[in-house]
């Protein structure tokens, strides 16, 4: 388990779990492809996610060694030689762009470009702008759309668009919270950070009025067929509730953001389960 952990810490196995997890959730809402085709776009997916990560904490092994959050991560510990995790990066994102190329040039093509976004846009802007969550905002798009296509569904389906500007929402706010938490830290590690140009105050409530539209904007997935059933429908509504008025507590508490982040990340887990749920009851 030692000699694992290391390689698991570098790749983020959660986050490209919950990529994966999307990417089949589009899948099965564009449900014309055979659904056992699912587990290759899901596995394609999660190692695209995991060889990105490791490329990220390659290209910021440097500042992670500054920042306290970070510091015990396998390089700046020097648990990991760089050339190590830079060969993993480049197998495991190889490997999931060939898994991928099963499923059509397409997905390939998709997944290609959000590890060209997130590890050669939005990584080398987060030394240079405060604004740069806002960049990367869109690589949260890519795993849905990337399901969805490979599944058989059309890139210029009204549905997938509303499924993107959903994640592309949550990812915005998940970004900020996680700024209002450990901003110190970015300024120390000498950071461009949006805290530095919007006061703290003005940023946590920008950030609660953002979750209440993510919520809000969730309402019209009925509009586009994408969740039918009034039940998970009135399920999606609480959640969206319970986020926004935890949100708000927090907000008037100033303190306490990284619990926030845990309730924003669980309502994207609970849209993911109920549109899944939605697509699988329907189903003969």
């Amino acid at each position: 388990m030692r000699t694992i952990m290391p390689y698991l810490i570098l790749c983020r196995v959660l986050i490209a779990l919950f990529s994966a997890c999307s990417a089949a959730t589009g899948f099965l809402l564009a449900a014309s492809a055979p659904a056992a085709a699912v587990l290759m776009t899901a596995a394609g997916v999660f190692l695209l996610a995991c060889g990105a990560s490791a490329l990220n904490q390659y290209q910021e092994r440097d500042l992670d060694a500054l920042m306290e959050r970070t510091k015990r991560r396998p390089l700046p510990a020097g648990i990991l030689s760089p050339r190590r995790a830079l060969v993993v990066s480049v197998i495991l994102v190889l490997a999931g762009t060939a898994v991928l190329s099963f499923r059509g040039s397409a997905s390939a093509l998709l997944g290609m470009l959000a590890v060209l976004w997130y590890n050669g846009l939005y990584t080398p802007l987060k030394r240079r702008t405060a604004f740069a969550a806002l960049y990367g905002a869109p690589v949260g798009m890519m795993p849905p759309a990337l399901g969805w296509v490979a599944g058989g569904g059309s890139l210029a389906d009204p549905g997938l668009w509303v499924l993107a500007a959903l994640f592309f929402l949550w990812q915005v706010p998940h970004f900020w919270l996680l700024l209002l938490e450990n901003s110190d830290e970015y300024q120390q590690a000498g950071l461009p950070t949006l805290t530095s140009v919007v006061p703290r105050d003005r940023l946590a409530g920008i950030s609660v009025v953002w979750i209440a539209a993510t919520a809000t904007a969730a309402m019209a997935l009925p509009l586009f067929g994408l969740l039918r059933d009034p039940l998970l429908f009135l399920v999606l509504v609480l959640a969206g509730i319970v986020m926004t008025l935890s949100a708000f507590v927090v907000r008037r508490r100033n303190a306490g953001w990284l619990a926030t982040v845990t309730v924003v990340d669980a309502y994207l887990f609970v849209l993911l389960l109920l549109l899944s749920t939605d697509v699988l009851v329907r189903k003969p």
